[in-house]
């Protein structure tokens, strides 16, 4: 054994939360998690938004609920879904209810609190981008669409997306086409009624968190993640950035953090990368 590090010669040790990437998966499934500490009901899919609730439920929010769209309502798989559909996700789950009542009542009844979304762009008021990136009628990449993205910006209380990528076309000042608007693109269309969730009220990126506290404001940079500066992110994004006062550095992910994610929550690096 190494009288240094405690492993044997040749044998690399595991990696600490300090060297966890702020693009890998796990930094941001642990800063995500930590955004539904006091929230009860997550609307989401499979992926990250899985990692992120069931790792909030072990540590900062035993009580949180997960909602699948496809209709299972306070999800406790055994084992790490491949999809909405998985049979996996039935076992044990409180119930399992038809589209009718889950966007009608669980969804548009007010009962959702936050909404965990995906997105190929999000721009400077929180409308979405699924659909299509460059002129819709010759696109360079056709995208998979909505699905449920605008029921549940409108009637959740608020949204969470995660981005991937923090970059001018990831987050551009307006979208190349609005699959899902915000509550100021709702307002601005003919025949406008005011949705009653708030929208989209932060975004988690590689570099930051963003954030909106007026459903009629712009995203604002609200923190940090360690070793990026604000002029970096200022030159990633596609609009004139507002950077708040009380300015923050995301907290790095603890050590219970990464062995959860890694030796309980996906153990078959399913989703972890």
């Amino acid at each position: 054994m190494s009288e240094q590090t405690g492993t044997a010669p040749g044998v690399t040790p595991d990696p600490t939360p300090a060297d966890v990437a702020p693009s890998s998966t796990e930094f941001l499934a642990a800063v995500a998690a930590r955004e539904l500490v006091g929230l009860r009901r997550v609307f989401a899919g499979v992926g990250l938004p899985t990692l992120a609730v069931d790792l909030a439920k072990r540590t900062v929010n035993p009580d949180v609920e997960l909602v699948y769209e496809s209709g299972v309502v306070g999800a406790a798989p055994e084992a790490m879904a491949e999809g909405i559909a998985d049979s996996v996700l039935v076992s044990g789950a409180a119930s399992v209810l038809g589209m009718d009542a889950l966007f009608g009542y669980v969804l548009s009844g007010g009962n959702v609190d936050v909404g965990f979304l995906g997105a190929a762009q999000v721009d400077r008021y929180g409308s979405i981008n699924t659909s299509f990136i460059g002129d819709p009628r010759r696109p360079t990449v056709r995208l998979p669409g909505s699905g449920g993205a605008s029921d549940i910006i409108a009637s959740a209380k608020q949204v969470i997306v995660v981005l991937r990528r923090h970059d001018p076309g990831a987050l551009p000042e307006e979208v190349d086409f609005c699959t899902t608007p915000s509550p100021v693109r709702a307002r601005a269309c003919e025949g406008y009624l005011q949705p009653t969730g708030a929208g989209v009220t932060a975004v988690i990126t590689p570099l930051g968190v963003l954030r909106r506290d007026d459903p009629f404001g712009e995203l604002e940079l609200a923190a940090v993640h360690p070793g990026v500066d604000v002029e970096q992110v200022r030159a990633a994004t596609g609009w004139e950035l507002v950077v708040r006062d009380d300015l923050v550095e995301t907290p790095r992910p603890s050590v219970e953090d990464v062995r959860l994610l890694r030796e309980e929550i996906d153990t078959v690096r399913l989703y972890l990368r």
